[in-house]
């Protein structure tokens, strides 16, 4: 990505300090903004960078259809005009970085059998911790701050995200396959929320029809069996937990044994390359949805 290409962000970070409402960004901040409140409304674009793509548009179809709207995914001004008056606060805001906020960092080597060697599998890097602390590209993260060392102390320009997690019990979850897409219902049927999904492919298929929640772990270990793979190491292997873990942060646990509903260590990937069968969101999205849903929870893959 090219300076060039985030100045405008650039020129909406300088005055993003007011309401969404009264900037009126337009072009590339107004794709920003929009990045922004959708994932405010749990309508998640993945990870939030300023640039139009799949995963976006998908949010779009969702806001328009949980605000009656017609479905088309396209960011017209009537959408933006929801979007705008269901939350006003500033789109950035200034973050004092704190010593916890990038503690824990680690060098993470590639490779299942390497990785198995640490005993946790943090961040890599503070940029790292801070970019999936605020839903961002460390691309974009970097570039509104193109003079920081992200250090604790310092204070930098961030993305303002969603502030509260899902308040209604998720129900009924479906994976549609086809538009790589997670969805979250509510007991009455309501949309609570979308996420986009790196799902199977041909040759590792997720699977198909209706299954359960079992369990779910906020922090998990990773164990891998060789047997019946068609992939990875030849021998069982355990990796310990922490964001750069293979299953990211939180692991939901289906009752279709060695699936699951996972995060991932590469938010840049969701929803533009394939799994081996599970259901990948970015760790804020899986942390979000692990949280909304309990054992019984019915999943449904179409």
């Amino acid at each position: 990505m090219t300076f060039r290409y985030f100045a405008p962000a650039l020129a909406l970070a300088a005055t993003a300090l007011t309401s969404p409402a009264s900037a009126q960004p337009t072009g590339p901040d107004r794709m920003l903004e929009a990045q922004i409140l959708l994932d405010r409304q749990h309508q998640s674009p993945g990870v939030i960078d300023g640039r139009e793509g799949g995963n976006t548009r998908r949010a779009i179809r969702a806001f328009e259809q949980s605000a009656g709207l017609p479905v088309d995914g396209k960011l017209d001004d009537e959408v933006m005009q929801r979007l705008r008056a269901a939350s006003t606060t500033p789109l950035l805001i200034d973050h004092t970085i704190a010593p916890e906020d990038i503690a824990g960092l680690v060098k993470v080597p590639s490779g299942m059998e390497a990785q198995a060697s640490l005993d946790h599998l943090g961040f890599e890097t503070a940029a790292e911790a801070l970019a999936e602390k605020f839903h961002m590209s460390q691309a974009f993260l970097r570039t509104l701050n193109p003079d920081a060392s992200f250090v604790a102390g310092e204070t930098i320009r961030v993305v303002r995200p969603r502030e509260t997690e899902l308040t209604t019990k998720v129900a009924r979850i479906e994976v549609d396959k086809a538009r790589s897409e997670v969805r979250a219902f509510g007991a009455d049927g309501a949309l609570l929320a979308i996420y986009p999904g790196t799902i199977g492919s041909d040759q590792f298929p997720s699977p198909d029809g209706e299954m359960e929640v079992r369990a779910v772990a906020p922090a998990p270990t990773y164990y891998f069996d060789p047997s019946g793979r068609e992939w990875g190491p030849d021998k069982r292997l355990t990796i310990a937990a922490g964001p750069n873990n293979p299953v990211g942060g939180t692991w939901i646990d289906l009752t279709k044994e060695g699936y699951g509903i996972h995060g991932t260590p590469d938010p840049r990937l969701i929803g533009k390359t394939a799994s081996h069968g599970c259901v990948r969101l970015t760790n804020w999205d899986a942390a979000e949805l692990g949280k909304a849903v309990e054992k019984g929870t019915v999943v449904t893959f179409s």
